[in-house]
């Protein structure tokens, strides 16, 4: 990399041939599979360009939700030097160290009692730990300063609606431009799991808005669907950076979606068991939270439906990459089992999900099916890291000659 000092966000699309999405799943500690397939993928990048090369440098837009959001915001906040603070590197080892205090177990017989009546009254964990972590790691960094531009998914329950941080709204609605940290808070508050995020925002003209977040997942849990059209509202407004393309010129976008696992279809949940359900087992059976896993899934998979739909109609299909995997067992399909043996075994299935044969969705059947091609996670993700590269290099060239020659 020639000077470390610039990502494609800095250098616009008009300069480019594409705009380019990463977007994250939420999940919990389930994060840390979405952290082996990143740290990958950044490493690709690095073989190209030189070790100082991050994720913020080729990505016209990060969306995440929940977990996703927090990696969103990892990868994103700068440092002093004006560098990401954290490398794709530094998100597992991350999650290994702080999970068991945002998620603490249970100990022994006598934490039976405490967790039955968390049902009745409370969210399951306080949240106190994951809020000081979060203030510590963003400090007062807020959406407008983040390395390149971001959407995170958010539910206003207020309002009863969405509320999508964005980096672009930022810049024309001072009250959305808010602190990332309150940002990550209200998109993991997870019903049940978190309390939800309240807070005030005091803008630069002196106007005080309120918000009542929880959990990004009710909104978006899958956010590329979001990010595209966040992009799209750019094109619309004539977005100068935005440069020629149109509306609904999807077949110029590159979007690499990563989920978080999911577990083996027909194993959790049956209409037989679930018609004995009252509402308390609705929403907690047997360490699951039923109406929060349909809700979440079903939004998954629907958003990759819709995605895939797309890129096939546009004849797009190889600048749409999903990498996910819908066969995890019991224990490591949890969102918050955060005891060591859990984690380390998430780690081994993000190193499984890269070796994996890529999968598209049937959009016939709606369900995941091997590409006819004997390709693997990892062969694709060099091949996005590849025109990744090569549009970041065409940028900087291009922004070079226009400094020379302003009349191009």
């Amino acid at each position: 990399m020639e000077d470390g000092s610039s990502s494609m966000g800095n250098k616009p699309p008009s300069l480019g041939t594409l705009v380019t999405i990463l977007s994250l799943d939420g999940g919990g500690v389930r994060g840390i599979i979405a952290g082996v397939i990143l740290d990958y993928l950044e490493k690709q990048l690095q073989e190209m360009d030189g070790e100082e090369a991050r994720l913020a440098d080729y990505f016209d837009v990060v969306a995440g939700t929940s977990t996703g959001g927090l990696i969103t915001a990892m990868l994103t906040v700068p440092s002093e030097t004006g560098r990401p603070q954290l490398a794709a590197k530094d998100i597992v080892p991350f999650y290994l160290e702080h999970s068991p205090k945002i998620f603490p177990q249970p100990q022994g017989l006598s934490a039976l009692l405490p967790k039955l009546s968390k049902l009745l009254s409370g969210s399951k964990y306080s949240g106190r730990y994951l809020r000081k972590l979060l203030s510590k790691l963003l400090g007062e960094t807020r959406l407008h300063q983040t390395l390149t531009n971001i959407v995170i998914p958010t539910f206003d329950m207020k309002k009863l609606q969405p509320t999508i941080f964005s980096s672009y709204q930022a810049l024309v609605d001072p009250s959305l431009d808010v602190k990332l940290a309150d940002i990550c808070i209200g998109t993991s508050a997870a019903p049940t799991f978190f309390p939800p995020h309240f807070f005030s925002n005091e803008d630069s003209q002196g106007k005080t808005t309120e918000f009542h977040l929880v959990d990004g997942a009710v909104t978006a849990n899958n956010p590329t669907l979001v990010a595209m059209t966040t992009v799209t509202r750019q094109i619309v407004k004539n977005d100068p950076d935005m440069g020629k393309l149109k509306p609904l010129g999807f077949d110029k976008f590159l979007v690499i979606s990563i989920g978080t696992g999911s577990s083996k279809k027909e194993m959790k949940y049956s209409a037989k068991k679930a018609a004995k359900w009252g509402i308390i087992s609705w929403l907690y059976n047997e360490g699951s939270t039923p109406l929060l896993d349909m809700i979440s899934d079903s939004g998954r998979d629907m958003i990759h439906f819709h995605s895939s739909v797309l890129f096939k109609a546009l004849q797009s299909e190889d600048m749409y990459l999903r990498i996910d995997d819908d066969t995890l067992e019991e224990d490591v399909s949890s969102m918050d089992l955060a005891t060591k043996s859990n984690l380390e075994n998430l780690v081994k299935i993000g190193e499984k999900v890269l070796k994996n044969r890529v999968m598209h969705m049937n959009i016939d059947a709606g369900v995941y099916e091997h590409t006819p091609e004997n390709v693997t996670n990892e062969e694709e993700l060099k091949r996005f890291a590849k025109i990744l590269s090569d549009e970041r290099k065409l940028r900087k060239m291009r922004s070079v000659t226009m400094i020379k020659d302003p009349s191009n």
